[in-house]
């Protein structure tokens, strides 16, 4: 079943194409993009980000290839493929995916609150330096199939002919929570448990409603992804079918509209 959830989540976040690579001569214009452009992966956004978020950039000249990276269970992701280098804040940032329209980062865990420069080096050639805002945490979820991505703990997802029942234990798949005890290393591939830093702020809400604090039994790093959290939840008795989702820390909440496959 992890293997089915590591594939949806490829999926989900468009880590990589059908076909393979397509080499081309390494030259041409810089890349371009601007500050609408640069969004987070599960929302797709241009609010602020955070550190340790999978993000996406849209643009133009971005790479000279498609191209996707792979790694190894406690292994990291690369700081360059295939010659195209994310800046944030001053630190090279860890590349999931790169194509001539798109690329998938994960924001530096080092960094903190505050604004930062975002600029792509393909081949040499950079792009405009485009400010962009670091909360400490800036909650998202990915969609898939008209649901938010959670699963059962045997792994399965929810889903209109599979939803989670009340009094069930569910995982549900988030980005953007923050630090996380004990830290973790920029783009690493997580092997255990972290809590994040912020759960005494961290509130799950379904149609409108918190959780009991005490039904969030895990908030922290998803093992066998970089960038990727989960939260594990009793769902409550009285939640209504397929409620409204959000995920809150402090100020900090996911958009609306995202739905929980419930019954």
């Amino acid at each position: 079943m992890r293997v089915q959830l590591l594939r949806l989540f490829a999926a989900a976040v468009i880590l990589a194409m059908a076909a393979p690579p397509a080499r081309s001569a390494l030259s041409g214009p810089a890349p371009t993009y601007t500050a609408q452009s640069i969004v987070q992966a599960a929302t797709q956004t241009a609010e602020a980000l955070a550190p340790n978020t999978i993000a996406t950039i849209y643009g133009s000249n971005l790479a000279y290839t498609t191209d996707s990276a792979s790694t190894k269970l406690g292994g990291s992701l690369p700081l360059s493929l295939d010659g195209v280098s994310v800046i944030v804040g001053g630190w090279i940032a860890n590349i999931f995916y790169v194509s001539p329209t798109q690329i998938n980062f994960l924001v530096p865990y080092q960094l903190t609150a505050g604004t930062v420069n975002v600029v792509v080096v393909c081949q040499g050639l950079a792009g405009p330096e485009i400010s962009v805002q670091l909360n400490a945490t800036s909650p998202g979820m990915f969609v898939y199939n008209g649901f938010a991505i959670a699963t059962h703990l045997d792994g399965t997802l929810l889903t209109a002919a599979s939803p989670a029942a009340p009094g069930e234990i569910i995982v549900i798949y988030v980005v953007g929570l923050g630090r996380v005890s004990p830290d973790t290393t920029a783009g690493r591939v997580a092997t255990s448990a972290a809590t994040i830093t912020a759960a005494s702020q961290l509130q799950v809400l379904l149609a409108g409603t918190p959780c009991p604090p005490a039904n969030v039994l895990y908030a922290g790093l998803a093992p066998d992804f970089a960038g990727l959290y989960q939260i594990n939840l009793i769902v409550p008795p009285l939640t209504p079918p397929n409620p409204e989702i959000r995920i809150a820390v402090g100020p900090q909440i996911s958009p609306p509209a995202v739905i929980l496959a419930a019954q």
